[in-house]
């Protein structure tokens, strides 16, 4: 499969299939594609999966598209100004993503739930207790909101998030939160009680626009 990503801060990700190769979306993510695709539609994995991966964003019934003619072109758009994320990953290899960063993925991939066992993490990291869990081997694309920045932590490197930002990481990353230090920092620094922290090793990719602070200022911002 070859992918071109288009389109600046409201992107498209156009995948060229050889015949007989496929790749799925959940349910409506398609934008649009040449005549020489087929579509199949179901659970992808059994109906307890499409239960997970209902609660970590997704839809319970996703879409498969299949190439049947050489070189048929599908397209596949962010439903959010940003950036879409390829990341090709290898037999085995498993990354970590907010809910709803999955877009598209060659079918190899396998896409599930990832529930954080960590109680206050889950109460209050801003991320909750349900992720994405998403296995190659296989080509997988993420939306991420706002511009991606990528950091590599080194093992026992740490590093404090607001809550909202992380969009993704690797399997390795140890995830958790911590108290904002001082009162005054708590009252008047605007960060709140809680701040995310990131362990390495591993890597870790950020978004500078959660659309959950994007929809907080933009309530905030609404006329009394």
């Amino acid at each position: 499969m070859e992918a071109k990503i288009t389109g600046d801060s409201l992107p498209v990700v156009t995948c060229k299939l050889a015949k007989g190769e496929s790749v799925y979306t959940e349910s409506g993510g398609m934008s649009w594609m040449d005549n020489g695709i087929k579509m199949s539609t179901g659970t992808h994995g059994g109906i307890m999966k499409g239960l997970g991966r209902a609660l970590a964003g997704e839809s319970i019934f996703m879409n498969t598209y299949t190439a049947e003619d050489e070189g048929a072109e599908i397209a596949f758009s962010s439903c959010f100004p940003g950036e879409i994320l390829e990341i090709d990953l290898k037999e085995g290899e498993t990354i970590i993503a907010q809910k709803k960063a999955f877009l598209c993925a060659e079918s190899s991939v396998n896409l599930a739930m990832h529930f954080r066992k960590k109680l206050g993490a889950g109460f209050f990291g801003g991320e909750g207790f349900i992720m994405q869990k998403i296995t190659g081997p296989g080509k997988v694309f993420l939306e991420i909101d706002g511009a991606c920045v990528k950091k590599e932590l080194a093992a026992g490197e740490k590093m404090r998030v607001d809550n909202g930002y992380v969009a993704a990481m690797t399997q390795d990353v140890d995830l958790d939160i911590e108290t904002v230090s001082g009162v005054k920092n708590i009252v008047f620094g605007g960060e709140g009680l809680f701040i995310t922290t990131l362990k390495g090793p591993g890597t870790v990719w950020l978004q500078s626009m959660p659309i959950s602070k994007l929809s907080a200022a933009l309530y905030m911002g609404q006329p009394k």
